[in-house]
């Protein structure tokens, strides 16, 4: 069942448009707190400095996964809205790849349920990252190096890889 409380979205357009302020359409008459959460692509990757991320995505199956996790998000924490935005792509270090927004009627359920929220999006939605690794010439000077992960990086967790996504890790922020 779909939930009006509850916006998803995976996309390949930059996620900086999805900036704005706590707008009267985001939060439930009501609502004591909104909770804004962006994830950004850190400088390195395995001890590695990186160029960026490319992520990918099975979007039907992302997109089903997130539209539950914020409707159980929403049952468990008592939230007025979710908004879960994930920008698939290749995007540069500092950029976000991940927004997210909740409003409940206390700021404790809020802060709890951003941080379920990001923990389950982790681990059970399939969003595969490959870092773009930087590379120093001889003089020096970075450039981007083959964007294929070394042996061993990623994730912890076990990874969910397909064909499609060969040479890519589960996503973490």
């Amino acid at each position: 069942m779909a939930n009006p409380g509850c916006e998803i979205l995976v996309t390949d357009t930059p996620l900086r448009d999805t900036r704005r302020a706590a707008a009267a359409e985001d939060v439930a008459p009501g609502c004591g707190a909104v909770v804004d959460f962006w994830g950004a692509v850190r400088p390195r990757e395995n001890g590695r400095e990186i160029e960026g991320i490319d992520y990918e995505a099975h979007r039907a199956m992302a997109e089903h996964q997130l539209r539950k996790i914020g409707e159980q998000a929403t049952q468990k924490f008592r939230l007025a809205r979710v908004i879960i935005h994930h920008r698939i792509g290749f995007i540069a270090v500092g950029e976000p790849s991940l927004f997210l927004r909740v409003a409940s009627l206390h700021r404790e359920e809020a802060f709890r349920a951003s941080q379920w929220i990001v923990s389950e999006l982790k681990e059970k939605v399939p969003i595969w990252k490959r870092p773009r690794f930087l590379a120093r010439t001889v003089d020096g000077e970075r450039r981007a190096a083959e964007s294929k992960a070394p042996p061993g990086a990623g994730a912890s967790r076990p990874l969910h890889e397909t064909s499609s996504s060969a040479g890519m890790t589960k996503a973490t922020q």
